[in-house]
């Protein structure tokens, strides 16, 4: 056993104290307290030292690590007292990711390919996450097992997402993250059948397995469609993951279709097209939201109809925009929107003819199968891929005005006298890049799409 594997273990049986929440209550934040204390002033040598210790530790002769571990964990046990969180998010939260990373740890020594760490922290970090529910529910209200194999399975896909962008010392991120998530999921409590989320997890599973295999996705892209498509499949039902698998595996074909042209012409996409993370969420974090939207019905005015036209009409523009970018770039005749000239392959804004062709077939594309999903009728798909059309002219017109440059250099008075920029602090690092424009455009559709929907009365406003 490898000293990683036996780090990651020892700090497995620290997040393993938060079973004992039904017993301490609001107390428990306690002895993590304790622990913190003791790792940041009190323990700089000795075999628990070499425990805990993670490189920069020893070079610093304080267990930062098992410090920021400890304190992150009082901190949510704190968050859980005050705001009333239920304790099997709590418990749930933690043995996710202490439960997960020793998995991780023992599939890296196994296996050695970052794909093996993935798995192991979401399959470790969900059984966890289940038997720290089981166990709450001895003593204090817990959810059936479905439902905490869901939360549980959820927390960990998201905690593995965030670690792939962030670093082992941001653990406690990526614990309030999760505790956010399994209280935002708790609060909507889903009644869905232990068999319906069987089903989801493997056909999610499935999908993303499939999406890795042929290079359609790089491993945070996989992990955040297999997520997206577990919350769609939970909240919404099969006919919401539907349209989102359309859009993927319409997308990804489109990405990879005459790719080592694309490449010639300096316009294919990184990674051999490989979706990743970001890309991903640009795409659908409006689909997301809608999906939120529509499980949240009765605890809002809105009601779920209009989240149907929010969901459909957002993966129409993702569509559309997608398809007339990938197959449009491989024509030598493109005009920028904004002015008609004529640009090279690949410049933002610019359109052609075939490019227009391929995003009206996509957005008819999702229309039709949401007509088929939701039941909306012929009215409704024709709104669905107007909105599409009106995503895809917003993305053009964004990329030809915007893309590619910094947020500082469109807000007045962003340079001093000189020229150069000024600190503006957070909005003086942000880049309108791509993915923004694709969010961006993915937004205004499904806002076009719900707006058109309540003025003819397909849905309440």
């Amino acid at each position: 056993m490898t000293s990683t594997v036996r780090r990651a273990g020892a700090f497995a049986l620290v997040g393993a104290l938060s079973l004992a929440a039904p017993l301490f209550g609001p107390a428990i934040a306690a002895p993590f307290a304790l622990i913190a204390g003791l790792a940041a002033f009190v323990i700089d040598d000795g075999p628990v030292f070499e425990l805990f210790a993670r490189s920069g530790d020893r070079q610093e002769r304080t267990l930062y690590g098992l410090a920021g571990f400890a304190l992150a964990i009082a901190g949510l046990a704190l968050f859980s007292s005050v705001f009333d969180m239920p304790m099997f998010v709590f418990v749930a939260s933690v043995l996710v990711l202490s439960g997960g990373t020793f998995a991780e740890a023992v599939a890296q020594e196994w296996r050695g390919t970052p794909i093996a760490g993935v798995v192991g922290f979401v399959v470790g970090g969900t059984l966890a996450g289940v038997a720290g529910q089981l166990v709450v529910g001895l003593a204090a209200p817990a959810p059936p097992p479905a439902l905490a194999v869901f939360y549980a399975a959820s927390g960990a896909l998201l905690g593995a997402l965030v670690r792939s962008v962030l670093f082992e010392r941001d653990d406690p991120l990526v614990l309030f993250s999760m505790g956010l998530l399994l209280w935002l999921l708790a609060a909507l409590s889903p009644s869905v059948p232990a068999t319906g989320i069987g089903l989801a997890l493997a056909v999610t599973a499935g999908f993303g397995y499939l999406a890795y295999a042929l290079d359609t996705a790089s491993i945070p892209g996989m992990v955040t469609g297999v997520l997206s498509g577990l919350l769609m499949i939970v909240l919404g039902g099969f006919g919401w993951f539907a349209l989102l698998i359309a859009f993927f595996a319409g997308g990804g074909l489109a990405t990879k279709f005459r790719y080592d042209r694309k490449r010639q012409r300096g316009i294919a996409e990184d990674d051999g097209g490989a979706r990743g993370s970001g890309n991903v969420l640009a795409n659908a974090a409006v689909a997301l939201a809608a999906v939120l939207g529509y499980a949240a019905a009765p605890l809002h005015p809105a009601g779920g109809e209009l989240f149907r036209f929010v969901f459909a009409g957002s993966i129409a523009a993702a569509m559309a925009d997608t398809l007339s970018s990938e197959i449009g770039g491989l024509y030598d005749t493109p005009r920028l929107i904004t002015t008609l000239e004529p640009v090279p392959p690949g410049t933002d804004g610019g359109v052609t003819w075939q490019g227009v062709l391929a995003g009206l077939g996509g957005a008819a594309l999702v229309a039709g199968l949401a007509a088929l999903v939701f039941d909306v009728t012929p009215a409704g798909a024709a709104i669905i891929a107007a909105a599409g059309v009106a995503g895809m002219v917003v993305d053009s017109l964004l990329g030809a005005l915007f893309e590619n440059q910094r947020f500082d250099s469109l807000l007045p008075g962003a340079n001093d006298a000189a020229g150069t920029d000024r600190d503006l602090g957070l909005l003086g690092s942000l880049e309108f890049d791509n993915r923004t424009v694709n969010f961006l455009a993915t937004l205004a559709a499904a806002l076009v799409c719900a707006a058109l929907a309540v003025s003819i009365g397909l849905a309440p406003g």
